[in-house]
């Protein structure tokens, strides 16, 4: 299954493309979510009535198109609610023409029963005062130095933030919309609430390789149980970058480092950058899925040319990564372990450096500085905090381009989104099978084969095909194995032996093994897979595949077709997507 190693490529808007050898890999393709069709990509999303000529109620090409939206997002809007996401609002966002459009979408979503965590940036605003009043801005690496003066702008900028935000949200929906469904007063009760406060405690970043960097701090604690208050009384929380040390002063903290310390203390189900562009592939097309090991495997490339890149490998351990790069599938522990360490910490009151300055200088993860304001590395910063919170727990991490309208909803209503996500646990451990892993797949196939499900296959049978076989290893033991048959001629494919052992069956082993499959099948350039079954055509049904005449097989399988065992036939048609490319092949803008 290797794959060429292509040249990747690193833009930002306000740099020239430079080239990035990266290593070879699946094409990333962003994981099915459940099946579904009719996607409209790229479009903005209106939250308005459709109207047509002859009084349709909604009939017409907009009407169908907003049937077919709702009837898209269905699984999502009921999979997010209760979830709770930390949004991190780029400081390019926030000073921009689209800061109204993207918190209009927040407050839907937050009427839709999802709980907001929003850390805006400040940086673009510090600057600009401190431009105006005749002050140059200064930083070292990844850290603004917040003199008196630097310190000064950044309290105005977080209060005119913090404050336009809470204006922003407090109405609610608009009441026209609402006037034609019921009595007028009932209404009047949908407004979103608003809280902030004091939730960060930090502590001064103080004297690093001589540098002073003053009033500049470091998170030093999240007030998660006060927070938590703040969502299940239904309010969206707003955290400033300003935080309180203990000795009662203001200190101006990395915007990044409290988002990705929010994420990791409150356990958030995502954290969502919001910035001014998008991660697009060397076709100009955007990535809509990178797994964590391709997102470690860029950074790590660039660590050399990329102070922020480097710091993430001190962060997360470069042992663990080149571990992770070798195909070796341990989970990376000592990585996790040392992550979450800060989350315990801040959890427990403590703060990440636990008292003790033991973590001092690697409080969450903080990005900025030059390099992030040159974009000379692109959209690099971005993804280094990404995969350093999916290291520390959060399972999913989205990088969003707030100037698109609408792309927040698409990116989470519809299957492949509008942004880029980064995951750790959607392929972690799914691999091609060895020698080695004959027993434990033997083991998990044998119940179902001793019932009849599957065809029983000798010892050879298996060796014969194992170079066929995918599996799932989870700390040493084969949890999952299925296999895939391509029949290049008729870019087909046929899917077999799909297995979870007892243990872990209903907890999604199955859905991301099948998800592999069509990711390899894709990247064979097969465009439709196949599979016969007595037993278990349900749960393909549900996944997309549709029962079909035995014509439909290819005819070099149909000529082994035992038909005494009265098998089904069903096959689906993939579906070719926008990342499905190599995401060591990309641009990031």
């Amino acid at each position: 299954m290797a794959t060429s190693a292509p040249v990747a490529r690193l833009a930002g808007k306000a740099s020239q493309p430079k080239a990035l050898a990266a290593a070879n890999g699946l094409p990333s393709v962003r994981p099915r979510r459940v099946a579904v069709t009719n996607r409209r990509r790229g479009r903005g999303v209106r939250c308005c009535a459709f109207s047509s000529s002859g009084g349709g109620g909604g009939r017409g090409v907009a009407g169908e198109e907003f049937v077919g939206f709702f009837r898209e997002a269905w699984p999502y809007i009921r999979g997010h609610r209760g979830s709770t996401f930390v949004v991190v609002l780029s400081s390019e966002v926030v000073s921009g023409p689209h800061l109204d459009r993207v918190l209009q979408d927040i407050s839907l979503l937050h009427g839709l029963g999802i709980k907001f965590v929003l850390v805006p940036g400040t940086h673009v605003q510090i600057d600009k005062l401190l431009s105006e009043r005749g002050k140059k801005a200064k930083y070292v690496g990844q850290y603004r130095i917040t003199d008196s003066d630097s310190l000064e702008a950044a309290m105005e900028a977080a209060g005119r933030i913090r404050l336009t935000i809470e204006a922003k949200l407090s109405p609610g929906p608009p009441m026209l919309n609402l006037r034609r469904h019921g009595v007028i007063g009932r209404w009047h009760g949908l407004v979103d609430n608003i809280a902030s406060g004091n939730f960060l405690g930090a502590k001064r970043r103080g004297v690093v390789n001589g540098i002073d960097f003053a009033f500049t701090g470091e998170v030093k604690k999240i007030d998660v149980s006060r927070i938590r208050e703040r969502l299940d009384s239904d309010s969206i929380v707003v955290v400033s970058n300003m935080g309180y040390s203990s000795s009662g002063e203001v200190l101006n903290c990395n915007t990044y480092e409290v988002a990705t310390a929010c994420a990791l203390a409150m356990e958030a189900d995502k954290l969502i950058c919001i910035v001014d562009g998008q991660i697009f592939d060397e076709h100009g097309r955007v990535i809509h899925f990178m797994s964590i090991e391709e997102a470690d495997l860029l950074i790590r490339k660039r660590a050399k040319q990329s102070d922020i890149a480097a710091n993430y490998v001190k962060a997360v351990g470069e042992e663990v990564i080149n571990s992770m790069h070798r195909g070796d599938n341990k989970p990376s522990l000592n990585a996790r372990a040392h992550v979450n360490g800060y989350a315990a910490s801040f959890q427990n009151g403590l703060g990440f450096n636990n008292g003790n300055g033991i973590y001092s200088g690697e409080q969450g993860f903080a990005i900025g500085g030059e390099e992030r304001l040159g974009r000379s590395n692109g959209y690099l910063s971005e993804l280094a905090a990404a995969a350093y919170v999916c290291h520390g727990g959060v399972q999913r991490v989205h990088i969003i381009d707030g100037t698109a309208d609408g792309s927040l909803l698409l990116e989470l209503f519809t299957r492949d989104g509008a942004g880029t996500m980064i995951a750790r646990d959607v392929y972690e451990g799914t691999r091609m099978a060895t020698t080695e892993d004959l027993p434990g797949i033997r083991k998990i196939i044998r119940p179902l084969e001793d019932s009849g499900v599957l065809v029983r296959r000798t010892d050879a049978e298996f060796l014969e095909a194992l170079d066929s076989f995918y599996v799932v290893e989870r700390d040493g033991s084969i949890i999952a194995c299925a296999a895939l048959f391509p029949f290049p001629e008729e870019k087909s494919g046929e899917v077999a032996a799909i297995a979870v052992s007892e243990e872990c069956r209903g907890k999604g082993q199955g859905d991301k093994l099948l998800d592999y499959i069509e990711k390899v099948a894709l990247s064979l350039g097969l465009e439709k897979l196949f599979l016969l079954t007595t037993r278990t055509a349900d749960w393909f049904v549900r996944r997309g595949f549709s029962e079909c005449s035995i014509e439909s097989i290819p005819e070099q399988r149909r000529k082994r077709i035992n038909l005494s065992r009265g098998s089904k036939y069903y096959i689906k048609q993939l579906q070719p997507k926008h990342a499905g490319v190599m995401a060591n092949n990309f641009v990031i803008r």
